[in-house]
C-alpha cells in the first residue's frame, strides 16, 4: 500500500542539497510528487510531499534524519489526506511601501471571513522610482461559498487603506486569462 508524505526542510544554502534531498527519496522507492522550495536569507527551506510504499515509510524517516549530521534538517508528516478547502478560488496580490504588520493585518482578515490561503509568496525589493523598499505578496486563496471575490474586495479595502498598500483580487478564472 502506498502512503503519502509531507517532509520540510531546511539547511544553510549550498549547490546540491535537492540532489542529497531526492537522492535519499529515491533510494527508499519514493516518488517527490510536489514540492516549493526556496532560498531565503542564506538558508535554503522548502517542502516536499512525497509517495512511496508503507513498509519504506521508517527506512526513509531514518535516512532523511540522518542528514542532520551535515546540516541538512528534514521533519516528516504523514499526509493525512485533507479534502481540498471547497469554495471559490481567487488570486489575491498586495503592494505597497513595506513596513511591519502587512501580512498580519491581511492573513487576519481573511481568517475572520473564513477565507482559506492555499498558497502565498511575498518579497521585499527595492522601489523603481522611490528607491524604498516595497513589498508584494500573491497568494491563492478559497473564499467560503458565502463570500464572493467582490465582497471581500470590499471588506479588504478599508485593511488595505489603513496600512497603506494596493489590494487587487481576482477570480481564478480571471486571474488565470
Amino acid at each position: 500500500m502506498s502512503v503519502e508524505i509531507v517532509l520540510t526542510v531546511i539547511a544553510q544554502d549550498r549547490p546540491g542539497l535537492v540532489e542529497r534531498l531526492s537522492d535519499v527519496v529515491e533510494r527508499h522507492g519514493g516518488n517527490w510528487i510536489d514540492s516549493s522550495m526556496a532560498r531565503l536569507g542564506g538558508e535554503f527551506a522548502g517542502i516536499v510531499q512525497v509517495s512511496l510504499a508503507q513498509g519504506s515509510v521508517d527506512g526513509l524517516e531514518q535516512a532523511l534524519a540522518a542528514l542532520a549530521a551535515d546540516g541538512i534538517h528534514c521533519v516528516v508528516r504523514r499526509d493525512h489526506a485533507a479534502r481540498p478547502a471547497e469554495g471559490p478560488h481567487a488570486r489575491l496580490e498586495v503592494t505597497g511601501v513595506d513596513h511591519p504588520g502587512i501580512v498580519h493585518e491581511i492573513s487576519s482578515a481573511l481568517a475572520r471571513h473564513g477565507v482559506s490561503i492555499d498558497a502565498l509568496e511575498t518579497r521585499v525589493f527595492q522601489g523603481s522610482m522611490s528607491g524604498e523598499a516595497m513589498f508584494a505578496a500573491s497568494a491563492e486563496i478559497v473564499l467560503p461559498a458565502s463570500l464572493t471575490t467582490e465582497q471581500l474586495r470590499d471588506l479588504l479595502e478599508d485593511i488595505a487603506h489603513d496600512i497603506m498598500v494596493d489590494i487587487d483580487i481576482a477570480d481564478e478564472a480571471t486571474a488565470v486569462a
